[in-house]
């Protein structure tokens, strides 16, 4: 195994030693998996400079990661499945998505056990660190990787990063937001430049040179030199985008993220002396949200769901709001945290079967090296309506063309949770997406789509375990005419009082990306040219503005506003013909016909479409029953979803704002 020895440095129990239904106890087992991996190994080839990684005596080269397992105290008790996450941007996410955690919960070592439904099914929960540019800590899981050499000398070359942002500010870190950053190299850096857009597909202007210098300026106003921050005299603009390339010397080796996600596997199945659970899983699935769901689609593009010693790591793997992208996870200079738009994980292939593109003239699929190699697992993804207004979703199933729906792997299903936003949301919440530090024009999208997301693990542990086929997978077509461009969205919108019309024009695309004649072994020119513009479909919507492909909540349904997976940004921050990435919207009905007259709404009011609350509730209800008998929903959400839904309902027919 090349996951050669885990170090456990903390042991205790898990929720203050809360009992989970029939599994009992949990604890809490936290450490170091201490890796080495074979550079010239088959498998190992797709790893990006890992042959100019520094080796040990034995040929090997050696890395560390965080290692977090929570598992039932008694094995007997577990029901013989692990989930391994991939923790977002050092965040442990999957506990605290599946458990339903609150909103507030706190990010630490111990994960909120919310209701404990994964618990109380029996499962294991390891969560293993993969990015070198993650601030390790208590509460932050990352991993250690060393850096590519050349007869001695640290590997020289081109990065770039993105700056986006949200308030005027003069210093910006070289990286994406608070991560390790990227230093720029000892020298004159005269070829460097700083670019500037004024949205996503707008053209570049170069900003003169004399304007900024790698440095920063200290709380007390004192301006100094730092190869790690990059100053702007005057500030960056709020709302407009930043590129600065440069050159670096800096080159973790980012793809062995990769290879831990995969190692881990062996290692939780071998019953070793140093591997804190029996071992014996009938089952592993690997599972990641946003950031880390694009992960595991590299993850698979790059066949990696075979180990050295020949076996299958996963039998499962459950990418969530991971769209049709992958991300900077695997080649040189890599921030794995880095979302800069075109780049690396913007490039074709997008679906899972093997597809001729007519743009870039490529040809594949996602998962074609898996099925070569025959350790093809079972995929379940899973979408908001975000992950399709930013242009890219739609690409996973329909062709690059966008003129007919592709066919579908047979050991894969996508779902949409139609109407939603990246994240779960909630009454309440404040306008300010703390994850991008920009405030939305209108109030953040409410529904929460967590249920449909348990389902969607149960079925697939179901199909894994049982073999069990999970339901048909429920997303836009061009067949059923519910993919359409999202100018027809932008158009109805536009009829409800006090929204501004956006320009379709300037909403994110994907492109073409030509990162250089040395993109084939992870090496790029920056910035990369963009070419053609691939369609960027989403969900049509009815006449209540609320999707019509995908699962629909019975909010969707039946409903008491209308709900989007876009977002404008305010008007106080700039750029407000921008969408704000991630972020969705909450337009509630009016509550009477007074207030409706009033506001000169053209959407029926609440009063005008139920009776009561009593009334509401029972449609509602209904809702979730025909989502339960086609399995989006599991028995016991059913009360959970009609309580949310009848919260919104009274919010609504109060006259509150979401």
């Amino acid at each position: 195994m090349a996951l050669l020895r885990f170090e456990t440095t903390q042991r205790e129990p898990y929720a203050d030693d809360r009992a989970f239904g029939a599994t009992g106890t949990y604890e809490q087992v936290d450490g170091i998996a201490h890796f080495a991996v074979d550079p010239t190994h088959a498998v190992n080839q797709g790893i990006v400079d890992l042959a100019l990684a520094p080796r040990n005596a034995k040929g090997l080269v050696e890395f560390e990661a965080d290692l977090s397992i929570v598992m039932p105290v008694d094995g007997n008790k577990g029901n013989g499945r692990a989930i391994v996450e991939l923790p977002n941007r050092g965040r442990r996410r999957v506990v605290a998505m599946l458990n339903r955690a609150p909103a507030d919960a706190l990010v630490s070592r111990h994960t909120h056990p919310g209701d404990g439904f994964l618990f109380e099914r029996g499962y294991t929960v390891a969560s293993i660190g993969w990015q070198w540019d993650v601030h390790r800590s208590d509460a932050l899981m990352g991993l250690s990787a060393p850096c590519a050499m050349r007869d001695g000398l640290a590997v020289r070359g081109q990065t770039m990063v993105e700056i986006r942002p949200g308030e005027r500010v003069s210093t910006w870190l070289l990286a994406d937001r608070i991560h390790q950053p990227m230093p720029a190299a000892a020298g004159e850096q005269s070829e460097a430049v700083l670019y500037v857009r004024d949205f996503e597909d707008g053209d570049d202007t170069v900003i003169a040179r004399d304007r900024w210098e790698f440095a920063r300026r200290t709380d007390s106003g004192v301006l100094e030199p730092s190869a790690e921050h990059i100053y702007l005299e005057g500030g960056f603009d709020p709302g407009r985008i930043y590129q600065i390339v440069y050159k670096t010397d800096y080159a973790p080796i980012a793809g062995l993220g990769l290879l831990a996600l995969r190692d881990v596997a062996p290692f939780l199945r071998n019953a070793v002396s140093d591997n804190p659970t029996a071992g014996g899983f009938s089952a592993l699935i690997a599972w990641g949200v946003s950031q880390t769901g694009r992960m595991l689609r590299d993850f698979m593009h790059l066949g990696l769901n075979l180990t050295e010693d020949g076996t299958m790591a996963y039998e499962g793997i459950a990418p969530h709001v991971a769209g049709a992208r992958r991300g900077s996870f695997n080649h040189r200079f890599a921030q794995p945290s880095n979302q800069t738009t075109p780049l690396w994980g913007h490039a074709f292939p997008y679906a899972d079967v093997s597809t001729t593109d007519p743009l870039s003239a490529q040809s594949g699929g996602l998962l074609d090296r898996l099925s070569a190699i025959g350790v093809m697992p079972k995929i379940i993804s899973t979408n908001s309506a975000a992950e399709y207004w930013r242009g890219d979703a739609a690409l996973a199933h329909v062709d690059t063309g966008g003129e007919q729906d592709l066919a579908e792997h047979p050991c894969s299903r996508s779902y949409l949770f139609a109407s939603t936003q990246h994240v779960p949301g909630y009454l309440g919440q404040s306008r300010l997406n703390t994850a991008v530090h920009t405030t939305m024009r209108y109030p953040l999208n409410v529904l929460d789509y967590r249920p449909l997301l348990r389902a969607a693990l149960i079925n697939l542990d179901l199909w894994i375990s049982e073999g069990v086929m999970p339901p048909p997978s429920r997303h836009p077509r061009i067949a059923d005419g519910t993919a359409v461009l999202r100018d027809e969205i932008l158009r109805y919108y536009a009829t409800i009082p006090e929204f501004e019309l956006l320009s379709a024009d300037r909403l994110p695309f994907i492109r073409t990306v030509d990162m250089g004649n040395q993109e084939s072994i992870g090496i790029g020119h920056f910035p990369a040219r963009e070419g053609a513009f691939y369609p960027a479909l989403v969900s049509a919507i009815d006449a209540d503005g609320n999707e019509l492909a995908g699962i629909r909540l019975p909010d969707v349904v039946v409903p008491v506003g209308s709900y989007a997976g876009w977002n404008p940004r305010d008007p106080s921050i700039g750029s407000p013909d921008q969408i704000v990435p991630m972020s969705g919207l909450t337009l509630f009905f009016a509550a009477d016909e007074q207030q409706r007259k009033r506001n000169a709404d053209p959407r029926p009011s609440i009063a005008q479409r139920y009776t009561s609350s009593a009334d509401y509730e029972a449609q509602a209800r209904s809702v979730a029953q025909q989502l339960l008998s086609k399995r989006y929903l599991l028995e016991q959400d059913i009360d959970i979803v009609v309580a949310a839904a009848l919260e919104r309902y009274m919010a609504a027919a109060a006259g509150e704002s979401a």
